[in-house]
């Protein structure tokens, strides 16, 4: 087995994920009224349909797809699919907003050494699946041992400044 090395590429952080939609209209609906994103500028430059948003220190590039009739309609949430999760405040509040919303969702559960994390699992307009977790409450272990630190708080007050900024 090779050796590890700490952080070869030296990278910084997750810039964006990039995500194909049968419509950039529907998602960009989805994720700035679900998800509460922003739009944001996108270079001008690009020759296809797609749109940027921005929020919680993390970017997402919708892609219009070139054939949206062929891309798979996936109806069953699956927690073990690919999928994006977002930690949230109040687990009960997420889940209100999700019924007021009529988005069809599963709630899951993980436990480990007595600490609970609970899970919402749904989709988004093409399928790809969100998770909205209490995931903080379960500490960031690395394999070599000691607690590095838990899942949030880093850097939250940069987060929300940036996302006041966006807002204005």
């Amino acid at each position: 087995m090779k050796e590890t090395m700490g952080n070869p590429l030296h990278l910084k952080s997750l810039n964006h994920i990039s995500l194909i939609c049968r419509s950039v209209e529907q998602s960009i609906d989805f994720y700035q009224n679900v998800l509460g994103f922003v739009p944001i500028r996108r270079p001008g430059s690009f020759n296809f349909d797609g749109a940027w948003l921005f929020g919680y220190g993390i970017g997402i590039h919708l892609l219009q797809s070139e054939d949206p009739e062929s891309m798979p309609k996936k109806t069953e949430i699956n927690p073990k699919d690919n999928h994006i999760s977002f930690q949230c405040e109040s687990m009960g509040a997420v889940e209100k907003k999700l019924k007021e919303m009529e988005l069809k969702y599963k709630r899951s559960m993980v436990e480990e050494g007595g600490i609970h994390v609970d899970q919402l699992f749904f989709h988004d307009p093409d399928g790809f699946m969100i998770e909205i977790c209490d995931c903080d409450n379960l500490p960031v272990i690395p394999i070599a041992g000691e607690i590095a630190r838990s899942c949030s708080l880093v850097n939250l007050p940069l987060l929300q400044q940036q996302l006041r900024l966006l807002q204005q």
